[in-house]
């Protein structure tokens, strides 16, 4: 399966106002083969294994709204393509450490992160990169320091290509390198999209994180046109759905009448078991293997490789 080489932009207007509920409020019975997006499944079998690794594909897991899945997205997509025997590097590019939080590392404590490589000419990106518990799963950690380099960067030339840079000795030792975007529109995002082949956008099933998607794809067109020609949107993916409410359902239909193709056929439903996997720093693959969380970011995995 590839993906469609048209436009960004959506094909349909994306209108914040409700359309009218349906007379029968009471969520329908699934049809069977229809998936939660309304288009039949398609089924994507496991991956082949591979010959040899690298060089990695690049994706930036991006939206400037905060709390729509991005850090659970990336541990647990990275943990679901580690499974499908694909090395893997996670980059925590977030000031905040999230990602870093939720594999079980206390960013303050660590003496060297992202910010050193790259601020620093010195540090060299192999020594950063750690360890996590999910073999083939590796971490370049980050924690407040990289705050300071947004500021350090604007007076830099090629600024917006550093964390390509940064990467390029690791490369060819890797499959996908996920990197977790902060959530802004600022120059450590733009040099994430500067950096990645693809985006993959977590989407809220919710009518407030539709606002914000024309600027991120408005963005990420610039970027494209200006630093980075290769950039393609990989998918959208919807999280946080609930099937049992109408809003969702409404939200994932108006993304879904919008974006087409582009949206992934995976689905991340709202569960407990998401807030379990960030206090016990594992994937939900390790925490919950059989739970149909784990079972959705297998799915995904199987779907980003496939494109």
């Amino acid at each position: 399966m590839s993906t469609p080489e048209h436009a960004f932009a959506p094909r349909a207007e994306l209108s914040l106002a409700p359309h009218a509920a349906p007379v029968d409020d009471v969520a329908q019975e699934q049809v069977d083969g229809i998936g939660p997006t309304g288009r039949p499944r398609r089924h994507i079998p496991d991956p082949p294994p591979l010959l040899h690794h690298g060089p990695a594909k690049i994706l930036a897991i991006c939206n400037q709204k905060g709390g729509v899945g991005k850090t659970t997205s990336t541990i647990n997509l990275g943990a679901a393509l580690a499974e499908y025997g694909r090395r893997v590097l996670l980059v925590d590019f977030d000031p905040q450490g999230a990602l870093s939080v939720g594999l079980g590392v206390h960013p303050h404590q660590l003496e060297t992160t992202i910010y050193n490589v790259i601020m620093e000419g010195d540090t060299a990106v192999r020594d950063v990169i750690r360890k996590t518990m999910v073999d083939d799963m590796d971490l370049l950690p980050s924690n407040i320091d990289l705050s300071a380099a947004e500021i350090q960067l604007v007076s830099e030339v090629g600024r917006e290509h550093t964390l390509v840079r940064t990467l390029r000795p690791v490369i060819d030792h890797y499959d996908y390198v996920l990197v977790d975007c902060q959530p802004s529109l600022g120059l450590l995002t733009v040099n994430a999209l500067a950096a990645a082949d693809g985006v993959l956008i977590p989407l809220e099933c919710e009518f407030f994180s539709l606002r914000g998607v024309a600027l991120l794809i408005d963005t990420i067109e610039k970027v494209k046109e200006r630093l980075n020609p290769k950039l393609n949107i990989t998918g959208i993916l919807a999280t946080m759905f609930d099937p049992r409410t109408l809003h969702s359902r409404e939200v994932m239909a108006r993304v879904v009448e919008a974006f087409g193709e582009i949206v992934f056929d995976s689905v991340i439903n709202r569960t407990v078991r998401f807030p379990e996997t960030t206090v016990a720093g594992e994937p939900i693959t390790r925490w919950a293997p059989r739970s149909s969380g784990a079972n959705a970011y297998r799915a995904l995995a199987r779907e980003v490789i496939a494109r």
